[in-house]
């Protein structure tokens, strides 16, 4: 099983930072120890823990007092160091840096094709190996940028086409759906014309023919039986008028 990464922050439960002190204390001082003995190092490890107590730990057989007074010896020397002592190791690397950067510059002069008379063949052939170099890395760098810039152009045409292709079928979808909307228009005003040809054939008729109705009594088949109900009946009279 991985065990999952401890994260450095300062423990709040009381017990559990008294047993992870105690157990880092101990690892402290096996390292310090090992130390030592493998690289035959003069080790002291002076601790305190929040309550204040003291632990302390030295491979010195004279004790933890010689290596602290060593400590404070060579410490003291370092922060007194003389001030010409200093002064000459700022000039020397000042002037180190100088050199430095004077060869740079002359470098830089060769590349460009100046100052090549002091050169001997040697070093006309290495400026010569380096330039060709340079300039074959250059292509390799310009080639790929531009292998780069086609990929990335030929996937945009790509996808260019696949969006041009998606609106041409939307478009065919808004062409077939117009014929048959067209188509729908037209059938509902061939419908409307054929009624309202039919309506007019019909009211042509009823102004030809017209219909007269009139009342008439029925006869009685015997005079003298007495008379019923009298009833009224209808009689259609059709004229028809000449042209």
């Amino acid at each position: 099983m991985v065990r999952g990464k401890t994260v450095i922050e300062r423990i709040e439960n009381t017990t559990s930072r008294q047993v992870t002190f105690s157990k880092r204390k101990s690892g402290l001082f096996k390292k310090a120890r090992e130390l030592g003995v493998l690289c035959d190092a003069q080790v002291a490890v002076v601790l305190f823990s929040n309550t204040g107590r003291l632990y302390d730990y030295s491979n010195c057989n004279s004790g933890m007092k010689s290596i602290i007074e060593r400590y404070q010896h060579v410490k003291e020397g370092q922060q007194f160091m003389s001030a010409s002592a200093e002064a000459k190791f700022w000039q020397a690397e000042g002037e180190r840096l100088r050199q430095q950067l004077h060869n740079l510059q002359e470098n830089h002069r060769q590349l460009l094709g100046q100052h090549l008379s002091g050169l001997g063949l040697e070093d006309m052939r290495g400026l010569e190996s380096q330039l060709e170099t340079s300039i074959h890395n250059i292509r390799l760098t310009k080639d790929q940028l531009m292998i780069d810039e086609i990929e990335e152009l030929n996937k945009k045409e790509s996808l260019v086409h696949q969006e041009n292709i998606e609106l041409h079928k939307k478009l065919n979808i808004i062409r077939q759906e117009n014929i048959y909307l067209q188509n729908k228009l037209n059938g509902e005003a061939e419908v409307n014309g054929t009624i309202t040809s039919s309506s007019s054939q019909y009211s042509t008729a009823a102004r030809e023919d017209p219909v007269r109705l009139e009342l008439s009594h029925p006869d009685h088949a015997e005079r003298d039986e007495q008379p019923e109900l009298p009833m009224l009946g209808l009689k259609v009279f059709t004229t028809r008028t000449g042209r």
